[in-house]
Order: C-alpha cells, then sequence, then structure tokens
C-alpha cells in the first residue's frame, strides 16, 4: 500500500489519549514522522511514541501546556529541531464544561475561562507559532465539534463558542495561507467515545434519546474521524481549503 505521508512531519496537539492519539497513529500509518504533545501524563504520551516508531515513524513527545499561550513556540521549535521541518499541524488539544447554563448563579466562570484559554487562545498560538515555519504545501486541522455549529444542549454555550470560535477562525488563516498553497481545515466530530464524552456526558454509554438524535444511529468510531483527518494531509486535499466538515453521523441535519 502507498503511504501517502511519507516524508512528511506532523504535529499533533493533546496527542496522549482519545482522538490526537488515534489520530497520530493514522498519520504514521501513512507515513508521517510525528511529534504528539502532552500536558501531564508522560507515561500515556510515552506509550503513544512507542506505538508510532512500531509503525515504522521517528515519533517524539512534548510536554507542553495549551493553556500558556508562551509555550506554543518552544513546542513548534522542538518540533522542527528534532524532524528538521513541519508539514502538517493538527490542532486537537481542547477541553469540554458543560452542563451549567449562562444565568446559573454558581456559574464555574474560572473553569470556563479556561477552557476559552485551552480551546481558543492556546490553538491559536499554536497556529501563529506553526505558521511561519510549516512548509509550503502544508496542511493545518483544526478539530472542532458538531457543538460549534449546532448547540444541542442547553448548558454547552462556552465549549459551542469556543468551537465556532475556531472555524471562523480557520477560514482566515485559509485565506492568509493560500497563496503559499497551505490548507486550513476544521473537522468537527460529534459524540466519540472519549475521556471528554465522559466530561459531558458522565459516560461513554449514550442514551438511547442522544443516539435517537442521529440518522446513524451510534457514536462515531475514533478511527473514522482519524481517517478525514489523514485525507485532509493527504495529496488528494491539495484543493480543499476554509473547509468544515462534520463527521457525526448526520446530527444535527
Amino acid at each position: 500500500m502507498s503511504k501517502t505521508l511519507q516524508g512528511k512531519v506532523a504535529l499533533v496537539t493533546g496527542g496522549s489519549r482519545g482522538l490526537g492519539a488515534i489520530a497520530a497513529e493514522a498519520l504514521a500509518e501513512q507515513g508521517a514522522d510525528v511529534a504528539i504533545s502532552y500536558v501531564a501524563s508522560a507515561q500515556k504520551a510515552q506509550a503513544v511514541v512507542e506505538k508510532l516508531k512500531a509503525k515504522g515513524a521517528r515519533a517524539l513527545a512534548i510536554q507542553s501546556d495549551q493553556a500558556d499561550m508562551a509555550a506554543a513556540k518552544p513546542l513548534v521549535d522542538k518540533v522542527v529541531a528534532h524532524f528538521g521541518k513541519l508539514d502538517i499541524l493538527v490542532n486537537n488539544a481542547a477541553v469540554v464544561v458543560t452542563g451549567q447554563m449562562v444565568d446559573d448563579p454558581a456559574l464555574d466562570a474560572a473553569r470556563l475561562d479556561r477552557l476559552w484559554q485551552i480551546n481558543v487562545m492556546g490553538t491559536v498560538a499554536t497556529t501563529r507559532a506553526a505558521a511561519p515555519v510549516l512548509s509550503d504545501g502544508g496542511r493545518i486541522i483544526f478539530i472542532g465539534s458538531l457543538n460549534g455549529s449546532h448547540a444541542i444542549f442547553p448548558g454547552v454555550a462556552d465549549y459551542a463558542g469556543s468551537k465556532a470560535a475556531l472555524n471562523g477562525y480557520a477560514r482566515g488563516v485559509a485565506r492568509d495561507l493560500g497563496k503559499r498553497n497551505i490548507t486550513v481545515n476544521v473537522v468537527q466530530p460529534g459524540a466519540m467515545p472519549t475521556d471528554m464524552m465522559v466530561d459531558a456526558l458522565g459516560s461513554t454509554d449514550a442514551p438511547d434519546a442522544f443516539l435517537d438524535m442521529h440518522p446513524i444511529r451510534r457514536l462515531a468510531k475514533l478511527e473514522e474521524v482519524a481517517a478525514v483527518v489523514t485525507f485532509l494531509a493527504g495529496p488528494n486535499a491539495g484543493y480543499m481549503t476554509g473547509a468544515t466538515i462534520d463527521v457525526a453521523g448526520g446530527l444535527g441535519v
């Protein structure tokens, strides 16, 4: 099988678990060398690195807190210093906070402010740091959420707003970098069996009422979402930019 990303270098933020880890593996399977960032779990990050190496990829885990905007440039610099370049940026790192209405007297504003800092400002900082060094013809892929265009439940205003902000930002970045043939797109998954789903819904066992909202009545498989990421990273997606792609089983149609 032809490896469409042979010779490419990718950075997947938040790549030690969940979709980030599966996307990193999918990129490595297509021949890319992959760096992942993580905040606290060095052991989990190293386990992902070993899986990537087993697929024949060069791999590196870098501790970096996306809540700290000043950490973005050192992160990107370490990737370029180790691999010699950067071709693909997958902006995956994020947190979810749901369940509180905006008029709740007990609203945890500090926790929600941190969500905006990580999901938006940290992602912006990483993109700014990567853009000048990204190879011409490179790829930037934002992992959004279906909540970025559909507020499916009450209590998601801040999370939905943070993901919606990425949609607008990605379109602007696509316009800025188009002259260098760098494509910039957003993948919007629906619910996936990850730690973030547990944070949002309390379990990875989706209730029947939630599944009934999907024309395809199940959760997304992480591999299905990762396949869209690898497609956008590859040569056949060179004329797709500024797009937002839902991978959500028809939820919200």
